[in-house]
């Protein structure tokens, strides 16, 4: 697997610490222990780039890594659960619904869901503000490696309706297994694609990742 230059900026617990750069910034969310760290040391071809942990709700930040010098990578806190205080919780909550909703460089959402299961109250409750935002939005299916492929169309089919019922129509979808180096390319092509200048012409092929971004073998 090929690395991307990546370095770790920042960990942000208050808008005026923001990067005040313009540069194009990718937002990793879900609920808490979905695989946000996983995936995000997937995307770089690094297995320690972002700490995994075994006990939800590790990231009470908004942890920025910076991307060479295109973009960031924007890991914000899991939603639903976390191991602190209730204030703290609330005040994350704060913070990360108005980075979404008043953000400026932010080009992407990347809405993580567990495979595994059907989406959850807290996967609806983004779905529905995501709508209400109009986001740029794509949703990520992690842990592949889980489930078998039939449990894996089931999901999607979940996937599809509750997407149509947030009234979000046709959205992207990368699967994705951090365990078995699985789906990098698709979500680097999606990325790609937010960060496509919106007044080119289309393509005729759907957009491909770059040689950086090949699965690993």
């Amino acid at each position: 697997m090929k690395r991307v230059e990546t370095q770790f900026l920042k960990g942000v617990a208050h808008w005026e610490q923001l990067p005040a750069d313009g540069r194009p910034e990718v937002a990793l969310m879900g609920r808490s222990n979905v695989g946000k760290s996983s995936l995000l040391n997937l995307l770089v071809g690094l297995k320690a780039m972002a700490r995994v942990s075994r006990t939800p709700g590790r990231t009470q930040e908004l942890n920025f890594f910076a991307i060479g010098d295109r973009l960031y990578l924007v890991d914000l806190p899991g939603l639903g659960y976390a191991n602190a205080p209730k204030r703290l919780r609330l005040l994350w909550s704060r913070l990360i619904e108005r980075y979404l909703a008043e953000r400026e460089p932010l080009a992407l959402v990347l809405h993580l869901v567990d495979i595994r299961h059907e989406p959850l109250a807290v996967d609806l409750e983004i779905m529905a503000f995501v709508a209400e935002q109009q986001l740029p939005y794509a949703v990520v299916l992690t842990k592949s490696d889980k489930v078998k492929r039939g449990r894996q169309a089931v999901a999607r089919r979940e996937l599809d309706l509750a997407l149509r019922e947030a009234g979000l129509g046709e959205v992207p979808v990368a699967v994705t297994s951090a365990e078995k180096g699985l789906g990098r390319a698709a979500v680097w092509a999606l990325v790609e694609q937010a960060l496509a200048d919106p007044d080119a012409p289309p393509a005729d092929d759907p957009p491909q990742a770059s040689d950086a971004w090949d699965e690993a073998g």
